[in-house]
């Protein structure tokens, strides 16, 4: 490791005390990955990156010395809520969909087999004014 990413992670980690003990400096004091990248000066996508054990340290120390659920958690827990709310509503339209196919088929049997089997219509008169193309067929 260079002395750049030593510093980093150095910064992080006070960064994470402050932020922990309430006292932001830089920050607006959040328990985010945000707020601990904007406290240590360093690039949020560096903190993501090069330094993902300190981000995940740093969420497993809210979870443990705050008693407290983090920001981007409670995010995902409520999307996960919403997503298998929409997925139960998928699935019973799916389900009445397929109910309906099968309705609709069975009708369609029925009815075709109803104009099979029932005697053919006469053939409807002709208007005077009306001249046939082809012969009918008898």
């Amino acid at each position: 490791m260079n002395q750049q990413h030593q510093d980093e992670r150095i910064r992080i980690r006070e960064a994470m005390d402050r932020l922990l003990a309430g006292e932001a400096t830089v920050s607006n004091g959040s328990l985010t990955v945000v707020a601990l990248a904007a406290e240590a000066d360093v690039h949020r996508m560096a903190l993501l990156k090069r330094h993902a054990d300190l981000k995940n340290e740093f969420y497993e120390r809210v979870r443990t010395e705050t008693q407290q659920v983090p920001e981007a958690e409670k995010r995902l827990r409520e999307t996960v809520t919403k997503l298998k709310k929409t997925l139960a509503n998928k699935e019973a339209e799916l389900k009445k969909l397929r109910q309906m196919v099968t309705n609709l088929t069975l009708a369609n049997a029925v009815l075709t087999r109803q104009q099979s089997t029932a005697a053919p219509s006469p053939e409807p008169e002709t208007p005077e004014n009306v001249v046939r193309l082809r012969p009918r067929d008898t």
